[in-house]
């Protein structure tokens, strides 16, 4: 359906086109909702249970609509409407365009909707506006300014975390169509979850809202069901249940399709009863994004915690570790004999040392297969494994209690399990390269070798399990002056989470002993009967434009230095507005979760960040460390070390593959 280019008619007293709609009468608009609605009683019994409701205010009305025009508006929208499918940091959807634009659409194609625009007429209504605002004791609302879109969520579909507080809106609302002939199953998920929130003091001694990771109410979709909430800044927190696969003894024939019309009601517009001169404004100053935008990052969960890198001080004990001590990046043999206990003897080669140099010197990036040794990363894999048979406590305060392991905090920026450094005497594996080999100057000085970076002041290292079903992080920028370095070498053992390639075959390493796979082949398209077998599942990790503007003459001149971003606006969780497929979408660096994969990034403020939501339908949990470290640049560094002091710096003898069996010992 194309949408007309020219101007629409005039305003009619509600705010509406005359050529399109019309203002309803009181006995128009009640006709269209489900019957007795309206009645004083019933509508007092919803008045009283909003506000008593928790963990905020919200409500559900069931039925809402008289059923034989919303069964209509559902036959219309499975026959003449397309959705787009988009999918971001913080959702993944199938969308309409905005039905507040229906009026925009020739006389042609909205012949075909006359359900839809009954139905939107309906919802802003006067009479149906005075009746929500009255429930929820919101206030009045606009019937000039609509807002409302149709969402589908197939399975793996979601929306995480958000407060909806952007502008002028005021009620939140979900009108589920859901198919009437076959009742929605708590089990699918779909539902809309709300999340409480505990009153904190900021630095400055004022209250500030800080919410909790794990949501307090369900709500699950059924046909005909109005589920609502007054968008309060700092506390509306939501997000919609990932709409899950069948498992392997459910029925996979059947198509679980969670449609639901949703949208806003916005305070009255200038011209409307009950409009006040600045209060868009001031609502904005109070909104979550100016409320909790450094205000509560005290509480946020982890808490950074770099670590100076300072040259080791010696301490005699052992033969020859006095003389072995040597300043700046240069390898000693202990450090080597260090390294190879946990990192592939391949990595510590000059010439590929070399090779990664100059790679990482043109693309500010690099992404590693197999880096750890097969020994010590087999040690890790069984491990992990072990690990996922355990179940997991529900609560993230029984889980911090009864585990080694954190739920990270606020929702909104994220929510995975987490360990910090702290041990000295590790008790798995994944401790001792949190602990042992990733703080060591050994790695330190590698790491260092690889970048070409030669000043790393600092590390902030943290080891991550994301769960099924359950974790993320969301886009999130870096702020600093200086570009700092960061890695995340992924520990993820579990199949599924990228396309396999038909013929890919290992092939030994003879010199130590070592598998590589063979390059893999270009990877075929993959069919519907493919995407059904093997669903998405998320977990990749992804380096994106952020939303400040940059000077491109800037970037231009840095381009071999650090990811640089480009001009992109962050989105609202439910706008209905997406990158065109001929838009940049502004992505710098990608990886998939994977096994034994290093990837370092030199990134620069500005630049945004995320792990992608991890589907319940993945075969395993998403595993990780990650380390943020700080560099200082120096007038005249080169984008690398000269080359003959790399072959000076690193050097790997024969008998290190051998020394590993006395090592581990």
């Amino acid at each position: 359906m194309k949408r007309k280019t020219e101007e629409r008619g005039s305003l009619d007293g509600n705010g509406l086109p005359e050529s399109k709609k019309r203002a309803l009468s009181t006995e128009e608009a009640v006709s269209r909702f489900s019957e007795g609605l309206f009645d004083p009683t019933k509508q007092q019994k919803y008045t009283d249970a909003y506000a008593k409701s928790s963990p905020y205010y919200h409500g559900v009305i069931h039925p809402l609509i008289e059923p034989s025009l919303l069964r209509s508006v559902r036959n219309e929208i499975q026959e003449h409407l397309s959705f787009t499918e988009k999918e971001t940091d913080i959702y993944k959807i199938f969308q309409s365009g905005d039905l507040a634009n229906l009026d925009g659409l020739d006389d042609s194609s909205l012949s075909k909707l006359p359900s839809i625009l009954k139905l939107r007429d309906a919802m802003y209504s006067a009479r149906f506006r005075e009746y929500l605002s009255s429930v929820t004791g919101s206030g009045k609302l606009s019937g000039q300014k609509t807002d409302m879109a149709i969402n589908v969520y197939n399975e793996g579909c979601h929306l995480l975390c958000h407060d909806d507080v952007i502008g002028s809106r005021r009620v939140s609302y979900i009108l589920y169509l859901t198919d009437p002939d076959t009742p929605w199953q708590e089990q699918w998920g779909g539902a809309l979850r709300l999340y409480p929130t505990t009153t904190e003091k900021d630095a400055q001694g004022e209250d500030v809202k800080i919410p909790s990771p794990d949501y307090s109410l369900s709500i699950p979709p059924a046909f005909n069901q109005l589920s609502f909430f007054t968008v309060q800044p700092g506390e509306s927190f939501h997000d919609v249940e990932e709409v899950y696969h069948p498992r392997d003894e459910e029925d996979k024939s059947k198509k679980r399709v969670r449609m639901a019309i949703s949208g806003w009601f916005h305070i009255p517009q200038e011209g409307e009863d009950g409009y006040e001169e600045g209060l868009e404004e001031k609502l904005a100053e109070r909104s979550s994004l100016a409320q909790l935008q450094g205000r509560g990052d005290i509480y946020d969960l982890p808490q950074p915690q770099p670590v100076a890198w300072e040259e080791p001080e010696v301490d005699g004990k052992g033969k020859g570790k006095v003389e072995e001590q040597v300043e700046g990046n240069e390898f000693t043999e202990a450090d080597l004999d260090f390294l190879v206990k946990y990192i592939a003897p391949s990595y510590l080669t000059p010439d590929i040392a070399e090779e990664m140099s100059d790679a990482f010197s043109s693309e500010s990036s690099l992404s590693l297969e197999r880096f750890l040794h097969e020994k010590f990363a087999s040690k890790v894999s069984v491990f992990i494994e072990e690990q996922e048979k355990k179940a997991l406590p529900s609560s993230s305060e029984e889980i911090q209690s009864q585990t080694e392991w954190t739920v990270a905090r606020p929702p909104h920026k994220h929510r995975y399990l987490y360990q910090q450094p702290g041990s000295n005497d590790p008790q798995n594996p994944i401790q001792e390269l949190l602990n042992v080999l990733f703080p060591s100057q050994p790695f330190r000085k590698w790491l260092s070798l690889v970048t070409g970076v030669d000043h790393l002041t600092s590390h902030n290292l943290l080891a991550r399990r994301f769960r099924r079903g359950a974790d993320y992080t969301l886009a999130s920028g870096y702020d600093a002056e200086e570009p700092r370095l960061e890695f995340t070498l992924c520990l993820t053992p579990s199949s599924g989470w990228e396309k396999e390639v038909e013929g890919e075959e290992e092939e030994e390493d003879a010199e130590n002993g070592e598998t590589k796979p063979k390059p893999k082949e270009q990877p075929k398209e993959q069919t519907n009967e493919d995407a059904a077998e093997h669903p998405s599942v998320g977990g990749y990790e992804i380096y994106m434009a952020g939303d400040e503007e940059e000077d491109e003459e800037e970037d231009e001149e840095n381009a071999d230095q650090v990811l640089r971003p480009k001009e992109k606006k962050k989105a609202d969780p439910a706008i209905y507005r997406s990158a065109g497929a001929d838009e940049d979408d502004g992505i710098l660096f990608s990886t998939q979760a994977g096994w034994n994969r290093l990837s370092i990034v030199l990134r620069d403020s500005g630049t945004l960040k995320f792990v992608k939501y991890v589907s319940a339908a993945a075969k395993g949990d998403r595993w990780d460390i990650t380390g943020d470290i700080g560099v200082q640049f120096e007038d005249g560094d080169d984008d690398g070390d000269d080359e003959d002091q790399d072959d000076e710096d690193m050097d790997v003898e024969g008998e290190d593959e051998d020394d590993d069996d006395q090592d581990e010992e």
